[in-house]
């Protein structure tokens, strides 16, 4: 918010002025405010079987116009290449063959799903929502961190926290131009919408939860009941002749499109895993055979498995022909074993993550990691070489943060959303700004105990989403009920219970 000097920047001006008229009473009261707001509606995270409110910081972070515009085009242009990537992997295999990316490195991905192989989706969509993780380093510069195109969460967030500023600090708002975030969930229903298979004019579109044991339960029920759709889970569906089905008090009715938040392992059990209770047998033919359109696509996992992350550069040239707009952190694959020995040597310097982790469980940080902590993961890696990548730290930029009754600087993220519907990529004003709570952690997953701030895209103008203005039924889809009390047996619900959000 401020320079070197405490002198704010020219666009945290007025908040920084606004923030100086607030004793420590305000603050406090405002922050008693929003957090009886989250717990009466529900607001909350789960790990691990413990559920908590999810931690909301008072103090937006600003993002300037300009700098916005830049990220806005670096992650569509990501997203896009991305996308390029997963027709070609699960199709002509051009990239393999050519080179850029390694046969060896595609089919060891545990994230590699044969069953995609020769599934064309409705309008040549694969990812049709993705989140995008971004990090500013000390030399200012924003880089994408990781790549997120499976289930990637919280856009729930970013709508209920924008609904709680603008409650708990009203005139702020009276101050900026800030661009609005209430159309984001109707942004995504019309991308969803957009991908149904031909001929469907009026698609059906259901969301698929696990059930209310899974983490991120309370985002499946927000986005259901925003978008106006069913919220379902494996045993509301039945597939009949490739063609899928949702049972209904009227009786069966057709589905369209399954915004799926169930992982692969568990989406079909003729498929993948044929023990899932939470699944719905039989859903991956009738994708295969075009009748219905998965969202996002299974198989995605292989172009956001952290090794395939090195490589992201190079595949926005080779697909796209452009220079990359977001470069990425500096990262090591060790499967080389020079490089791998130069990095075990110098591992109290280095960040290593294993390539199928997800919220921040079994990341080494280094500079902060215990003597014992180093060498396990050094053992782990040298027995191991192709489960880790190495990263050099970077030091998160920080934004101020309500500490008690003051202002103190805390580390943080952003997690923009972008939406695809094979015509266009939209990436959605701001994100999720994730941020590390506990004084000096880098770790901001809300998972490990982070939590998150509304994030505001300035604007000198107001620039609406082509679907502004308040969201409204689209015809043919129905009122989501109330949340389901989840899969009856002891074996589903701990199914659900062990698959954590990546937010």
């Amino acid at each position: 918010m401020v320079d070197a000097e405490g002198v704010p920047y020219a666009h945290t001006k007025s908040l920084y002025e606004a923030l100086q008229l607030l004793s420590a009473a305000d603050l406090s009261e405002r922050g008693a405010a929003r957090a009886r707001s989250f717990l009466e509606q529900g607001i909350t995270f789960s790990s691990s079987g413990q559920e908590w409110v999810f931690p909301l910081d008072l103090i937006p972070r600003l993002i300037p116009e300009q700098e916005w515009e830049h990220i806005e085009a670096g992650v569509a242009q990501r997203v896009r290449a991305l996308e390029a990537f997963l027709a070609d992997v699960y199709g002509d295999r051009r990239v393999l063959a050519d080179g850029i990316v390694p046969h060896s490195l595609v089919v060891t991905s545990s994230n590699f799903t044969r069953a995609a192989a020769g599934i064309r989706p409705a309008s040549g969509v694969r990812v049709h929502l993705a989140g995008i993780d971004l990090v500013r380093g000390s030399d200012g510069v924003m880089r994408v961190l990781e790549d997120n195109l499976r289930v990637p969460s919280g856009i729930s967030y970013v709508v209920e926290n924008r609904e709680a500023l603008t409650r708990v600090f009203p005139g702020l708002f009276l101050e900026q131009q800030v661009q609005p975030v209430a159309n984001y969930v109707a942004t995504m229903l019309d991308s969803l919408r957009a991908t149904a298979p031909r001929g469907v004019d009026d698609p059906t579109v259901v969301l698929m939860t696990p059930g209310v044991h899974n983490s991120a339960y309370f985002e499946h029920a927000f986005l259901a009941r925003k978008m106006g759709i069913e919220l379902v889970e494996g045993r509301d569906l039945v597939c009949r002749d490739n063609v899928l089905y949702m049972r209904t008090t009227s009786g069966q009715r057709r589905v369209d499109v399954v915004y799926r938040r169930i992982d692969d392992d568990f989406l079909d059990p003729l498929q993948f895993r044929g023990d899932s209770m939470i699944g719905c047998p039989g859903l991956v033919n009738a994708a295969r055979a075009g009748n219905v359109t998965l969202a996002n696509a299974i198989g995605n996992g292989v172009a956001d498995d952290k090794l395939t992350y090195t490589y992201v550069p190079a595949l926005i040239r080779y697909y796209l022909g452009e220079e990359p707009l977001l470069p990425n952190v500096p990262t090591f694959r060790l499967d080389d074993p020079d490089v791998r020995a130069d990095c075990l040597a110098r591992a109290d310097q280095l960040v290593f993550k294993p390539v199928d982790g997800s919220g921040g469980h079994g990341i080494v940080i280094g500079p902060q990691a215990t003597d014992e902590e180093l060498t396990e993961v050094i053992g782990k890696v040298t027995e191991l070489p192709r489960a880790y990548v190495a990263q050099e730290v970077v030091l998160l930029s920080t934004v101020p943060s309500q500490d008690g009754d003051t202002l103190r600087p805390r580390h943080v993220d952003l997690r923009p959303f972008a939406t695809n519907d094979g015509e266009r990529v939209r990436v959605l004003p701001g994100g999720l700004t994730r941020v590390a709570l506990r004084e000096g952690s880098l770790v901001v997953n809300s998972s490990q105990g982070g939590g998150s701030k509304d994030t505001w895209v300035l604007t000198s103008r107001p620039r609406p989403l082509p679907m502004d203005g308040p969201l409204e039924l689209l015809p043919g889809t129905l009122q989501a009920d109330a949340p389901d009390p989840g899969p009856p047996t002891e074996q589903a619900q701990q199914q659900q219970q062990s698959r954590g959000s990546r937010c």
